[in-house]
């Protein structure tokens, strides 16, 4: 049975979509496979590792049949992007075989049944939709994804808190050392929703949106949240915990403020960074009048050493950083000036962009 015949990169560009939540361990084998639906003049794929679940569709040409089938989603993909531009593919099921044709190339491969794929039960509704541009979102979720914790055991913090409040969308990450705020006004008031998206679905997130002004549709759910944009649903547990006070950690009222040029700071600090010791990744920031030296050093007791002028005229200062934080927000980005406020030599570092109040970054010190 001729389930579709189309262009490679038609039937490649829906499924690249989907295959970055399938897991390469997964306890049951479906797990592993991707979901073709065939009805009437679409054809979707969907994946899923039982926290997240992916559909992204297309049009295709159609005799009104409905037809599913599931098959290994990376060996699919894996065909595809190997057979040249252009190509005409046709996947045919036979019996429990997916057999995908192009050209004088054949491949056969295993089904599972459709009907023994598990897919998640979408929750309740709670309140309205918000709707955003892709790119909104996507510039969201950038400047602050970096700072998430990975494998804590403090879970919520393996995640992304996600705020809509009155007119503002928030988003907030943190590790427990460094924490990252963005937030960007919405189009009109919303009732106050507050909820922790998984590590896993912000990096998908990410990977899918695109930088237009398409819109991106959210709906929070009961104990989920699904976002709909382009032909994509993407539909994701939420993590249940209580998110830290970000509030608390922000520092207010620092009196001495350091401004600088964002790609100068960086570009010293990644050739400082070649001397840094590889466990600790210690860095020296000595702050005096109008001055700025970046020390690193290591085991083997070399030293690198950076100096430059800066508008900088508090007291002086000698506070030490993990360098790998403070890359990570100048990469992230994309300003011409950055405003780094200090306390004293054992208080946090605040970087915000001069005049806004939309992003906040912190920054612990550490003993070097």
């Amino acid at each position: 049975m001729l389930l579709i015949k189309a262009n490679r990169d038609l039937l490649l560009k829906p499924l690249q979509s989907v295959t970055g939540v399938v897991e390469r361990r997964h306890t049951l084998p479906i797990l592993a496979n991707v979901l073709i639906e065939k009805n009437g003049e679409s054809i979707s794929f969907a994946a899923t590792d039982l926290e997240i679940q992916i559909t992204s569709s297309t049009p295709c040409e159609g005799d009104g049949q409905k037809v599913s089938v599931t098959v290994g989603a990376k060996k699919l993909q894996d065909i595809l992007r190997s057979l040249p531009d252009d190509t005409n593919v046709s996947l045919d099921l036979q019996d429990s075989r997916l057999q995908v044709k192009a050209g004088h190339s054949r491949f056969n491969l295993q089904t599972l049944p459709a009907e023994d794929f598990p897919r998640l039960s979408e929750g309740e509704a709670l309140g309205g939709k918000l709707t955003v541009t892709q790119k909104l979102f996507k510039s969201l979720l950038s400047l602050v994804q970096y700072a998430m914790a990975q494998q804590d055991i403090r879970y919520y913090l393996n995640g992304l808190l996600l705020v809509i409040e009155g007119s503002l969308i928030k988003v907030v990450a943190t590790d427990g050392h460094r924490l990252a705020f963005a937030s960007a006004n919405l189009d009109r008031e919303y009732e106050r929703r507050e909820v922790i998206l998984p590590r896993k679905t912000v990096l998908e997130l990410s990977k899918l949106l695109s930088d237009s002004e398409e819109p991106l549709v959210l709906d929070i759910l009961q104990n989920q949240i699904r976002f709909e944009f382009a032909s994509v649903t993407l539909i994701s547990k939420l993590v249940d915990g209580k998110f830290p006070d970000y509030t608390k950690v922000i520092p207010v009222n620092y009196q001495q403020h350091m401004a600088i040029d964002r790609l100068t700071l960086l570009q010293a600090l990644q050739r400082a960074a070649i001397l840094s010791n590889e466990k600790i990744r210690g860095v020296r920031l000595v702050l005096s009048d109008r001055n700025l030296r970046i020390i690193c050093t290591n085991t083997e007791q070399e030293e690198a050493q950076e100096e430059f002028e800066v508008s900088y005229n508090g007291t002086p200062l000698d506070i030490g950083f993990n360098i790998s934080y403070l890359l990570d927000v100048l990469t992230n980005l994309s300003s011409e000036t950055l405003d780094c406020a200090f306390g004293d030599s054992n208080s946090s570092v605040l970087i915000s962009l001069p005049g806004r109040d939309d992003f906040k970054y912190v920054v612990m010190p550490m003993r070097i």
